[in-house]
C-alpha cells in the first residue's frame, strides 16, 4: 500500500468514526441525555477535523506539483468525508431542536 492509499483510507476511517460518533449523539439527544450526546458531537467534530486534515495535505502535496492520481478509492474517501459532514451539521441542528422542545 502506497502513502495516498494510506492517506485515503485514513480519510475514509476517520469519516466513519464521525459519521458514527453524530449518529450515537442524536440518539442520545432523542433519550433526553444532551450532555452525553455533547460529548459525542466532541468527537465526531474531532473525527472531522482529522479526516479533514489528511484531506488538506493530499491537496497541498497536489498543489506542490506532487499530482495525486484520481481513482475509485480517492472518489469513495471523498463520499465519505462529505457525507459525514453534512450527517453532522444536520444532526448538530437535530439536536438543538430537540433541546428547544425540551424546554
Amino acid at each position: 500500500m502506497n502513502e495516498q492509499e494510506k492517506s485515503i483510507f485514513q480519510i475514509i476511517s476517520a469519516a466513519g468514526d464521525s459519521r458514527g460518533a453524530a449518529f450515537e449523539a442524536l440518539r442520545l439527544a432523542r433519550k433526553g441525555k444532551f450532555e452525553e450526546a455533547d460529548k459525542k458531537m466532541k468527537e465526531a467534530k474531532e473525527k472531522s477535523i482529522t479526516a479533514h486534515e489528511e484531506q488538506t495535505t493530499l491537496i497541498t502535496k497536489e498543489i506542490n506539483g506532487d499530482k495525486t492520481e484520481t481513482t475509485l478509492l480517492m472518489v469513495h474517501a471523498q463520499d465519505h468525508l462529505m457525507n459525514s459532514l453534512l450527517a453532522r451539521d444536520l444532526i448538530e441542528e437535530m439536536i438543538e431542536m430537540l433541546k428547544e422542545q425540551k424546554k
